[in-house]
């Protein structure tokens, strides 16, 4: 269902407000925690005009607010999430019980410090953690080993680890103090203890692991585990950027487009399953995909359509069914009777030649 310009899907809606990101929305919807006017929502794609009326867990959802951003210098020792069963402390133990409802920009491990992004808005959250946003990430690493810059630049190439593919990494090589060196590292996508495992597969042991810059936003000499604001302005003129580059992205057709140049589509229309029941695609010269229309039903007394086999409505041509032989009981076929034939008596003179050319073209006559 298309959204208009006045409604929108109550999981963009609470992802806006700040509840949760669109898939944590998504999953309070199905176990029956949201509701509007008491009544439960059973699925997010429900179009509203706003929140008034529901609820999460109980409670009155308020009106979104203005985007707010904040920049978090996390220490180590406290993880990443609102609360730990293990009762390990976690950011929001460090947090001033002032600020509003803020959901984290990614996660940083336990053991990992530096600069972390908190928002009010769910939907900002998921357009920054997204790898098709492609927003950079940098780290300073410190680790223990012996590495070149020359390995370090193999990894702007990629590199697949225990069967994982990463992304193209930007590395270098920044100093030796002792039998310690320091890498900083950029990225765009920020998978799971991502430039840990790259190092460790370069045979480097991290020590010591501090993100400085996520996007336009540094750490810079903000203290250990002191929270500051993003300026509404820069907010506005960051996403304005998100949302360009976003514009300038080529999108991939799911299908092929009549009329494209020669060879395009050739590989998505490869991949594509072909239509039930379809004896085979066609393609254009084009390279473009044309789907034959699907058969007919089978008629229950074919007994070819029974077998499998393309009824005799489905061709394009149809062609008259044979008559059935007739009985030869009721109806026995007549042959004319041959004239028998005269034995020749003996003292019968022979038969005179006939004039005339012969059958070889010689003229007839007695040898």
């Amino acid at each position: 269902m298309a959204e208009d310009r006045t409604q929108h899907r109550i999981a963009k809606l609470l992802a806006r407000a700040g509840i949760a990101s669109r898939r944590e929305v998504e999953r309070m919807i199905e176990e029956g925690r949201v509701a509007k006017d008491g009544i439960a929502i059973d699925t997010p794609a429900t179009v509203l005009p706003s929140l008034a009326g529901v609820t999460v867990d109980g409670q009155p959802v308020a009106a979104a607010e203005p985007t707010r951003l904040f920049l978090f210098h996390k220490p180590t020792g406290v993880l990443t999430a609102e609360r730990d069963p293990a009762g390990r402390a976690t950011i929001y133990d460090r947090l001033p019980k002032d600020l509003p409802r803020l959901v984290p920009v990614g996660r940083l491990d336990l053991n990992t410090e530096g600069l972390l992004l908190l928002t009010t808005d769910g939907e900002l959250k998921r357009q920054l953690e997204l790898p098709a946003t492609g927003v950079e990430r940098s780290y300073r690493a410190r680790a223990y080993g012996q590495i070149s810059q020359a390995q370090l630049e193999e990894l702007i190439h990629g590199i697949e680890i225990d069967g994982i593919r990463y992304g193209a990494i930007d590395a270098n090589l920044e100093r030796r103090t002792g039998a310690n060196v320091w890498i900083e590292m950029t990225l765009r996508e920020g998978k799971n203890r991502e430039v840990r495992r790259v190092l460790e597969h370069l045979g480097l042991r991290v020590s010591r692991l501090i993100r400085t810059r996520y996007g336009p936003f540094v750490l810079g000499d903000l203290p250990v585990g002191d929270i500051g604001e993003v300026r509404a302005a820069d907010l506005a003129a960051f996403r304005h950027t998100l949302k360009a580059a976003a514009r300038q992205r080529p999108a991939v057709p799911d299908v092929a487009v009549p009329g494209a140049r020669r060879g395009a589509g050739r590989h998505a229309a490869a991949t594509r399953p072909p239509a039930e029941g379809a004896r085979g695609a066609a393609r254009t010269p084009f390279g473009t995909e044309r789907r034959p229309p699907a058969a007919r039903p089978p008629a229950p007394s074919s007994p070819r359509s029974a077998a499998g086999t393309r009824p005799a409505a489905a061709r394009t041509t149809p062609k008259p069914a044979p008559k059935a032989a007739a009985p030869i009981a009721e109806e026995p076929s007549v042959t004319p009777a041959r004239p028998p034939k005269i034995k020749r008596q003996p003292g019968w003179a022979k038969p005179k030649p006939k004039s005339g050319p012969s059958r070889s073209g010689g003229p007839r006559g007695r040898k």
